[in-house]
């Protein structure tokens, strides 16, 4: 068996802007990431840097489905065959989104279990970066890590 885990958050943005935030790579450096090689386009490999660690991370883009789907694929830390990441953004009442994010791929192991806990805080804290991020224009990520 392996572990997944899955966090959603409502934001209430149109989901042309919502996805826009996430594939945009400019802009999810302005929540999210430190920085971002490239915008999110199937087929393609990007790295991410996030402020809190060194090294930069290759994220490979699977599949774009422009305002609905975006699966990736990216080292799961603990070895192994990369975990699959796949954003679902559901339009809800014309200005509002949802947006589910699920991760699978660890082993169903103590370690398993502690990366995906982990990564399903990082996946909602994500979330609640881009709900500040497009419903108040702040960056939340900013100042609060050092």
């Amino acid at each position: 068996m392996t572990l997944k885990a899955q966090v959603q958050l409502k934001i209430r943005k149109p989901v042309a802007q919502v996805f826009d935030a996430v594939v945009d790579h400019r802009k999810l450096a302005g929540y999210f990431i430190e920085v971002g090689s490239g915008s999110l386009v199937g087929g393609t490999t990007v790295t991410w840097k996030f402020p809190e660690l060194d090294e930069a991370f290759p994220v490979s883009v699977r599949e774009v489905v422009p305002h609905e789907r975006l699966a990736l694929e990216w080292g799961s830390m603990l070895g192994g065959p990369d975990n699959r990441v796949e954003f679902v953004f559901t339009p809800m009442n014309g200005e509002e989104t949802m947006v589910q994010v699920t991760e699978s791929g660890w082993p169903d192991t103590d370690e398993g279990v502690k990366a995906s806990q982990g990564n399903a805080g990082g996946w909602m804290f994500m979330l609640s970066a881009l709900k500040g991020y497009l419903e108040y224009g702040v960056n939340l990520r900013a100042g609060g890590l050092f």
